[in-house]
This record gives structure tokens, sequence and C-alpha cells, in this order.
């Protein structure tokens, strides 16, 4: 069973990022723009964040055995689809596909763990093997993407999952037990509104640079999330069983926790979109050297998530999540500084200082909610939490995305005019990946690779500047008090950022 769990729940983390080292590729076959391949990332990131809660309270109220194997089925299925795929219309359906099915699957497979493992001890390690097999998916995403897609092209990244999804199919459906439902009442109201503002908010901010910004799509999309996002903030406070549990972010500790959480993938999702491209079209990297650059960033992960738990056992969360916050504000302030004739060696320490920020953020979110919220509660705050996460991811990239798209439409508009260049050559190429442009006179395709460097450079300095905001503002939140006051909560008195060292906690215990 724990192999099981383990292995679809691998597959279901490393399709998360995967993908990245493929889209120049996917970019040139299928003649997607930035715009298009934004939305390949984003449709899987959208749908998976907008129904990942859903997905626990329909396991609650329908069985998570039954729930588990549809979501890995309709996984597997989105995989052969995007696979198969021949443009890019039908890329981004498969890929929303694959993120409802890992929606369903998800929430299932922790559940179904912590009901199979009964001794405290043993449920301790399975839990643990389950989120670092987790996580490793996550790290290695980008490492085995390159070598894959060099080897067997940009549909075997999608391939891979078809067997591993069949096999886990056969195999659950064997020692996967069911558990007893229980009435929960699903939040309709709330999911309806959270998946209208949310698809309307990216929607606007990846079509609005091609577009137009006064386009009238774009301006009533953008309207509509206006007034979408506020009324399910509304309607979540007043739920009796709601989607979103806003009463966790009374608690200053849990909201730094989570807009530490939210920040992390807004910077480092939106970067990660855009470095293959970088990389791959403009720098004439393989997509197997581009992937195994990222190593020492991966290595660096590895490293800083044991020694960040030690810290936030010792002095609480506030150390290691503003260090980590700031330390990648720095890394991606620093990478604006690399051109296109810029060599490995000369910023691989970035990609170093990156792994460390990254490192050093993942385990004090989860050691916080284990302290501060009730066991009862604790898996509906990890499930808001990890929303929070892959919303954060969906939104930085389609923000970034927007400065970069709206930068290189400015740039390569004055670089083509300086030129003598139609203006209609300057409209078609507004939105282009660099990688699509090879076939045209080398002065147009310089202009189009200085104008995306240029573009990204303004895109990462953004990101940064988000992210050392983010620092300050956590830094606050998480501020010594020496006062024990009631957590709102738990309703007992909660242990401050500074005080956690002085007792053993929860979190030392589950630690060791």
């Amino acid at each position: 069973m724990l192999a099981t769990l383990c292995a679809t729940m691998f597959m279901a983390m490393l399709d998360n990022v995967i993908v990245n080292n493929a889209l120049p590729r996917i970019g040139q076959e299928l003649h997607s723009g930035v715009s298009g391949l934004q939305w390949v990332v984003e449709g899987y990131s959208l749908v998976y964040a907008a129904l990942l809660l859903t997905g626990g309270t329909l396991g609650d109220r329908y069985g998570r055995r039954r729930v588990f194997l549809t979501g890995l089925a309709v996984f597997t299925a989105g995989s052969a689809a995007a696979a198969l795929s021949g443009s890019t219309g039908t890329l981004i359906a498969a890929r929303m596909l694959q993120g409802l099915g890992a929606a369903l699957l998800t929430p299932g497979s922790l559940s179904i763990l912590r009901h199979v493992f009964t001794d405290e001890k043993e449920r301790a390690g399975a839990v643990g093997l389950w989120s670092g097999v987790s996580a490793l998916g996550l790290a290695v995403g980008p490492v085995l993407g390159g070598p894959i897609v060099d080897a067997f092209g940009w549909a075997a990244v999608f391939w891979i999952n078809v067997p591993i999804g069949v096999a886990g199919l056969l195999l659950a459906a064997r020692v996967l037990p069911e558990f007893a439902t229980r009435a929960k009442r699903l939040d309709l109201p709330g999911q309806a509104l959270s998946a209208l503002g949310f698809g309307a908010l990216v929607y606007a901010l990846i079509e609005g640079p091609t577009r137009g910004w006064t386009d009238p799509r774009v301006l009533a999309l953008a309207s509509v999330a206006t007034l979408a996002l506020p009324a399910f903030v509304a309607v979540e406070a007043r739920s009796a069983d709601p989607m979103l549990d806003l009463h966790f972010f009374r608690d200053r500790v849990l909201t730094g926790a989570a807009v530490s959480g939210f920040m992390i993938s807004f910077g480092m999702f939106g970067a990660a979109f855009f470095l293959p491209l970088l990389m791959q079209d403009v720098m004439g990297w393989s997509p197997s050297d581009a992937g195994l650059a990222g190593l020492p960033m991966t290595a660096m992960i590895v490293v800083a998530a044991p020694l960040s738990s030690a810290l936030t056992s010792r002095h609480g969360p506030r150390l290691p999540l503003v260090t980590g916050l700031a330390l990648c504000a720095t890394a991606l302030g620093a990478l604006s500084l690399y051109g296109a004739d810029a060599r490995y060696p000369q910023y691989v320490w970035v990609l170093l200082t990156m792994g460390l920020g990254m490192g050093m953020t993942f385990t004090p979110v989860s050691i916080t909610i284990m302290q501060r919220v009730d066991p009862a509660r604790a898996g509906m705050a990890s499930a808001t939490l990890n929303t929070l996460r892959e919303i954060g991811g969906v939104i930085g990239v389609a923000v970034l995305g927007a400065v970069l798209s709206s930068r290189l439409a400015t740039t390569l508009t004055e670089s083509l005019q300086r030129l003598g260049a139609p203006a209609e050559l300057g409209r078609h190429l507004q939105g282009a990946a660099p990688g699509s442009t090879a076939a045209l006179p080398a002065p147009v395709h310089d202009a189009v690779n200085a104008a995306f460097i240029d573009a990204l450079h303004l895109a990462l300095r953004c990101g940064g500047a988000a992210l050392a905001a983010a620092a300050l503002l956590v830094a606050l939140l998480l501020r010594p008090d020496r006062s024990a006051t009631p957590s709102p909560v738990t309703g007992r008195p909660a242990p401050q950022p500074e005080a956690e060292a002085e007792t053993e906690t929860e979190a030392e215990t589950a630690h060791r």
C-alpha cells in the first residue's frame, strides 16, 4: 500500500515540473507563443489548485479509495492525451485533465495513509516517506525532463506517466482498503467563485500583453476576477463548512507561514517557467544540459531541508523562513545580471543560493501547522496551505509572464523599427517564443533574443522585489512576543516563535 501511494504521488509531483524543460521543444513543434506555453503550465496548476480542497471533501463523502482510483485513472488518461496532442489547445485541455486527476488523488493518498497506519510511530515514518518521495518528484523533475526530451521528444515527459499510472491502478485496486464515508456538505458556492475568480484573473494576466490591456475580453475577465474573488472570501467567511477556512489567518504565525509558501511558489515557479526558454532558445543549450544545470540547486534543497527543520525546532519558524525568502530574492535579482554570453561557472553560485533559500522554507511551514493547529484540523490546515502554494505558482507565472510579455512587445517593436522591418512582422512576433524565430534573418532573430533577455531581466527583478517585500512582512508577522495569548485556531495558549525552544514541542518529537 505504501509503495503504491508513494509511486503515484511521485508521478503527480513530477508532472508538476518535468514539463518545464520540454517547453522550448513544444513551442517549436506546435508553434506556441509565450502565452500558449504559459497555459500549458498554468492549465495543470490552475485546475489542481482550484479543486484540491474539493478532492478531499469528495473523498470524505464518497470514499477515499474510490475517489483516489478515479483521480489516478483521470490523470493517466490526461497524460496519454497530452502525449498525443497535435496542437497547443489540445495539449492545454489535456493538461487541465491531468490537473483534475491530481486534485482527486492527492488528498486521498494522505488520508489513506493516516488510516492504514494506526500505530503512531509507523504512521510518522510512512507519512515522512510519502512526503519525501513527493518532494523528490518536485526536485528531480527538471533534471529528468531534459535527457528524456533529448532522447525521445517532448511527448515522452507525458508518456512516462502512463505505465506508472496503469500499474498503480492495478495495484491500488487490489491492496487499498475502503473506509467508512461521512456526510460532508460540498461548498459549491465557494468552489464556483474560486474557480471563476482565479481562472478569470489568470486569463487576463496571460492574454493581456498579447491582446492588449484595453481589449474588451481582457477587461471583462479582469472585472469578473475583481468581483468574484472578494465574493469568494465573503462566502467562505460565512460558510459553516467552508472550502477555505479563513479562521487560520487570525493566527499571525500561520499567516506568516502561508505568506511564505505562497510567495516562494510565486517567485520560483515564475523563474522555473522562463529559464528553460533562456537556456535552450537563446543560449543554445540542449534540454539535457538545461536539466543538469539545475543539479546544484536540487542538491542545496536536500541539504537545507534538515537544516531548516533543526533551526525551526530550536528557534521557531521566523529565522529559516525570513532567511529563505531573502536568499531567493537575492538569487532572482542576481540572475538578472547575466545575459546570453554568461558562462555557467559565473552564475552557478546563484543556483546554489536559490536552492538553499527554497530548502529553508519547505519544512518550517509544515512544522508550524503541527505546532499551531489542533490535530483534528491539521488536515484542513495542510490542504489550505498547499492550495495557497499552488495558487502562488499560478499567479507567479501569470504576473511575471505579463511583465515579461509587455516589456518584450515594447522593446521588440522599437528594435524592429530601427531595423526598418515592416510593422506587420512586429505584430506577428509579439509574444513569440525565441526558438520560433530561428528561421528569420539574423538581425531579426538577434533582436528577438535581445528583447527577450531584457524582458526576462525585468521580470526577475520584479520577482526578487516581491520576495524581498514578503521577507519583511514575514519578519514582522513572526516577531517575538513573550505574552502567551490563546490561539484563535486551537483555543489554547499558542507557542510564540522565539519561545518554542524552551521546551520540547510536537515538532521536535516528529522531527526525531
